[in-house]
């Protein structure tokens, strides 16, 4: 997400909206000329009150009927209203002129009604007459170009205006913007750097900087810049929030709480991160606050898995077996087509004791996502302690396959399986593994095993 702020000033149109609505209420009379009307339209665009701006146009026109400038108002109020065959219409019907914002209108008029030759001709047409406006002018067209998500297109006119002034950074915004809408994020990286070179003070460009880091999880940049962001605006509630989140992602969990505080002092917002809180919390393994946390924002926002699953967690950490059913039955209500919360109750179930239901609600996790080696070893065990042997081996080699170090005992434990179903070549193959990884290893099988000496000894290191 980036910014770019763009602010407006009305200290001129505001006094004439004022005498213009006092003369429509009848607490006032009066005369506009063509040009109040112009700054009353141009007022009501820039708030967004187009039927107010409407009325104004109509009621100019009736006294100015005339008035080509009220005409290409008109137009614009068209377009802001997504009139484009009207806006159309009623710039084609204006007299020619050379007139910049008619010529921009035109364009915007065009790309809008899919007529881009057309409006790739406009452009050409209006650069060439008016080769004296600078740089402003590919400005102008190029964000017509990207407000109808034509990046490359506004790019060239970007270059071309970059070419004759290298330090406008209205420009160097809009370029760095368009290289990020096209994935071309080193060229981004490139241009943002380069209006912090001309102006080091420009707080959105450190912030988009850090956005684009943050997005390439280069998460120390990314917080590098976001300082830089914050140091020129301590207020800034957003640099401050992502700050948190880079924090959080470099698992530094107390100066992440620290920022998501200080968040929260700038918009006394305290629900918006209340979930990365109490993530945060649970990370540093302040579980009794993780619970608080989650469950405030239970309180706030009403269920959610995600804080079901982590008041869960928390729970099994704590050894809270018991308490923890509710909310992994809860989460499972919610979605059962996650596995996060099988495995969890699993984990709930093997605290109490409840073999056979762990076993089912490991199995069901697996099912919907195999991609869990620690569920695997999980369900590998049970099957060693109710003797399933050669089930547990293939829930072990499985478990394995997805990451072959997942456990520092895992050969040792298909040693131990194979040799418990004859299997002596595979036991004896799993454990020189074992002894590769771990000395103690025969240690370990001769303590299951202790009639296994002569096993041992006839293994061929």
């Amino acid at each position: 997400m980036s910014r770019k702020m763009f602010f407006f000033l009305d200290e001129e149109s505001s006094p004439i909206v004022q005498r213009y609505e006092s003369y429509l209420s009848g607490s006032e009379k009066g005369y506009f000329d063509v040009e109040e009307f112009e700054q009353i339209v141009e007022y009501y665009l820039r708030h967004g009150r187009t039927n107010d701006g409407y009325k104004a146009v109509e009621l100019g026109l009736k006294l100015h009927p005339n008035s080509s400038m009220l005409q290409i108002k008109h137009a614009k109020i068209c377009l802001a209203d997504s009139e484009y065959d009207k806006a159309n219409r009623l710039l084609t019907s204006l007299v020619d002129t050379n007139d910049i914002e008619v010529g921009l209108l035109k364009i915007e008029a065009s790309l809008h009604l899919g007529l881009t030759e057309e409006a790739d001709n406009l452009a050409k047409n209006l650069i060439r007459e008016n080769r004296g406006y600078s740089e402003n002018i590919f400005v102008e067209i190029a964000l017509l170009y990207i407000s109808a998500n034509e990046f490359e297109k506004a790019l060239s006119f970007l270059k071309k205006g970059d070419k004759i002034n290298k330090e406008n950074t209205d420009l160097l915004f809009e370029m760095a913007i368009c290289y990020e809408q096209l994935r071309d994020l080193k060229q981004a990286i490139e241009t943002y750097n380069r209006i912090i070179d001309i102006d080091a003070y420009t707080s959105e460009a450190w912030f988009n900087l850090a956005q684009i880091r943050f997005s390439q999880e280069k998460y120390r940049q990314a917080l590098e810049a976001y300082n830089f962001a914050l140091a020129i605006d301590p207020d800034d509630s957003l640099a401050c929030v992502q700050k948190a989140h880079t924090l959080f992602q470099l698992e530094q969990y107390t100066e992440a709480l620290e920022s998501y505080k200080e968040y929260e002092e700038l918009t006394g917002d305290k629900w918006a991160n209340i979930n990365w809180v109490a993530e945060s919390y649970e990370k540093l393994g302040e579980y009794e606050n993780a619970i608080k946390h989650y469950r405030d924002s239970i309180l706030q926002n009403g269920l959610s898995y995600d804080t079901l699953c982590g008041i869960a967690f928390c729970l099994l950490e704590l050894g809270l077996f018991g308490e923890s059913f509710y909310y992994i039955e809860k989460a499972i209500e919610l979605n059962e087509e996650i596995a996060e919360a099988w495995v969890y109750l699993g984990e709930a179930y093997l605290g109490t004791n409840d073999i056979e239901n762990a076993l089912i609600a490991y199995l069901k996790a697996v099912t919907i996502d195999p991609e869990q080696p620690e569920t695997l070893m999980a369900i590998a065990n049970i099957c060693m302690e109710i003797a399933e042997y050669e089930i547990a081996m293939q829930y072990y080699y499985a478990a394995l396959e997805i990451n072959d170090a997942v456990s520092d005992n895992t050969h040792l434990l298909i040693a131990i399986a194979a040799y418990s179903t004859a299997n002596e070549d595979i036991a004896a193959a799993e454990l020189k593994k074992a002894m590769d990884e771990n000395l103690d290893s025969t240690k370990l099988f001769l303590e299951i095993y202790p009639e296994a000496g002569h096993f041992i000894q006839n293994l061929d290191y």
